[in-house]
């Protein structure tokens, strides 16, 4: 009996062979599929980068251009040059409105991230319900700012606020929340703290999740205890996302403006008046474009200042 024998011919020798006995031809045909990968990924892209220069970009370079000119809503466009820079240099508005910006980023940041890692640390813990306090905390995130700061007004209501109606029970006496110069302010922070826990405390916990569990137990078997864990341990590995919520939490804090809108409109006496409300009172009220465009590249400016600041130090940090 005669077996015979079939031989199966690699995919690769049916390609038509080169001078190189087909090695050209397998290489033109994973160049063809790394350029149609490209290809593939550009038009995937081609949506957001198109969004990113009609409506970011180019709104930008108009703003910067239109700095440099004097114009209103009826008036023709005339070349001031930096003018408007110098106006904005000797306003007491816009010193006013940069001065409370700083304090409302200077207290709303540490002590949202502060309160947000803490949050975070418990609801990484295997507690009872733990999924509904995530769920919780994360919802005035969630919220619309315009419909929480309505509510707020009716909390922070002199006669009839949940709050006043609370103090009263330890003997504090009625506090005018948002018509005291010296409680405005202080009144809109405690909103921005309380809004922004939910996305940092998310943040946290996802950087939580990275922290290697062997590491806490070594720790743990050496004699350290929970606080000792949690500086050795826990906090060099969230480092990064740390860096994450400083750098969000301070551009955030830099663009306050619809706590302001609804609860107070800027005052009383300019004390709650931020940059971006200065900014929209120039452009839509006073009518002064031109100015209104200095204001708003001075602030994007500050805002780049202060990002670059912030991650120079945590360079700084690393190294030491």
């Amino acid at each position: 009996m005669t077996t015979s024998t079939t031989s199966v011919t690699p995919a690769a020798e049916l390609l038509p062979l080169g001078p190189d006995g087909g090695r050209r031809a397998r290489a033109g045909t994973g160049a063809d599929l790394h350029r149609s990968q490209r290809r593939a990924g550009w038009v995937l892209l081609a949506p957001g980068l198109l969004h990113m220069l009609v409506f970011v970009a180019a709104p930008m370079l108009m703003i910067v251009g239109f700095s440099f000119f004097r114009y209103g809503f009826l008036q023709s466009p005339s070349w001031a040059g930096l003018d408007n820079y110098r106006t904005l240099w000797h306003d007491d508005r816009f010193h006013t409105a940069l001065w409370n910006t700083i304090v409302y980023t200077v207290v709303v940041v540490p002590v949202g991230m502060g309160l947000a890692l803490l949050i975070a640390l418990a609801l990484n813990e295997r507690i009872a319900a733990r999924g509904f306090f995530r769920t919780v905390y994360y919802l005035p995130h969630m919220t619309a700012t315009v419909a929480v700061a309505v509510v707020w007004l009716w909390v922070l209501d002199p006669d009839l606020g949940v709050f006043n109606q609370f103090l009263a029970l330890f003997g504090v006496g009625r506090i005018n929340w948002l018509g005291s110069p010296d409680w405005a302010l202080p009144s809109v922070m405690m909103l921005g703290v309380w809004q922004g826990l939910g996305s940092k405390m998310v943040i946290y916990l996802a950087a939580l999740q990275t922290v290697p569990p062997e590491l806490k137990e070594a720790a743990q078997l050496d004699g350290a205890n929970r606080w000792q864990v949690f500086r050795n341990v826990t906090w060099p590995s969230i480092s990064s996302g740390n860096l994450f919520v400083l750098i969000t939490s301070v551009i955030f804090s830099f663009q306050v403006f619809e706590q302001v809108y609804v609860m107070t409109a800027g005052g009383p006496i300019n004390s709650t008046l931020v940059l971006t409300y200065d900014i929209y009172k120039n452009a839509f009220y006073r009518l002064k474009f031109g100015y209104a465009c200095a204001e708003t590249v001075v602030f994007l400016a500050l805002i780049g200042l202060v990002t670059a600041l912030v991650m120079r130090l945590n360079q700084g940090a690393r190294r030491d």
